[in-house]
């Protein structure tokens, strides 16, 4: 299903272009409304964060129906965002050469979470990881080890630090680009917002199916993904 743009004040080639710079670039909403301006485009700030909100999802569903398959050994990590003042945490995976698999971001940093967010991302991916490795959390272990329990499945768990470097490493992307937004005020505009910032961090490293390789550039696979 292609993404709609029905209804909307703006034309579609200025709401991507407001999007894709909130969420490829450490810009807070009032740096991208100030850029949008010098174009001659006259909005409120608060227009783009609500661009954000609705659109990145819809662009990161699209994308995942093209994504290309992962690796068969997995990461798992989990960094903090800051949500109307309190700390959030993001549950991120990437396979051993740091393709992004899946994130979720929870309020809690506990089995749970851990569990939920591992069921999302084999859910999405269609099958289970043959190898997973954590840096030591108790919790991240637990919820593997229940996992595989209650489907079955045996996903080698492994806990070496160092082998989790490269999703660690690949926290710093997406940080990079949360950094001026000073927290977000809500978990779902957070979940949204990240939704596109993840994207934009797959498309880089050409995650998208034709998209590279037909030497298509980021920007032109964000754009294509609307079209």
């Amino acid at each position: 299903m292609a993404v709609s743009f029905k209804g909307a004040h703006f034309p579609k080639e200025i709401i991507l272009m407001g999007v894709r710079w909130y969420v490829a670039y450490p810009l807070s909403t009032r740096h991208v409304e100030e850029l949008m301006e010098e174009r001659g485009v006259e909005l409120d700030h608060a227009t783009i964060n609500r661009w954000g909100i609705k659109y990145s999802p819809l662009l990161e569903e699209t994308f995942h129906r093209r994504k290309r398959p992962v690796w068969v050994s997995w990461r798992m990590d989990e960094t903090y965002i800051k949500v109307k003042g309190a700390w959030c945490y993001l549950y991120r995976a990437v396979d051993k050469h740091g393709q992004t698999i899946d994130f979720l971001l929870t309020q809690q940093r506990d089995e749970p979470a851990a569990k939920k967010f591992l069921t999302k991302a084999i859910r999405r991916h269609g099958e289970a990881p043959a190898k997973m490795t954590i840096d030591g959390s108790v919790a991240n272990e637990a919820a593997i080890t229940s996992y595989n329990e209650e489907h079955g499945t045996a996903i080698e768990l492994r806990k070496i630090k160092y082998l989790n470097n490269v999703v660690e490493q690949n926290h710093r992307a997406v940080k990079w680009v949360t950094r001026p937004m000073l927290g977000f005020k809500s978990f779902d505009a957070a979940q949204s917002t990240l939704a596109g910032i993840e994207l934009m961090h797959m498309l880089r490293k050409g995650q998208l199916e034709g998209g590279a390789e037909a030497g298509c550039s980021a920007v032109e696979q964000f754009y294509a993904l609307a079209a």
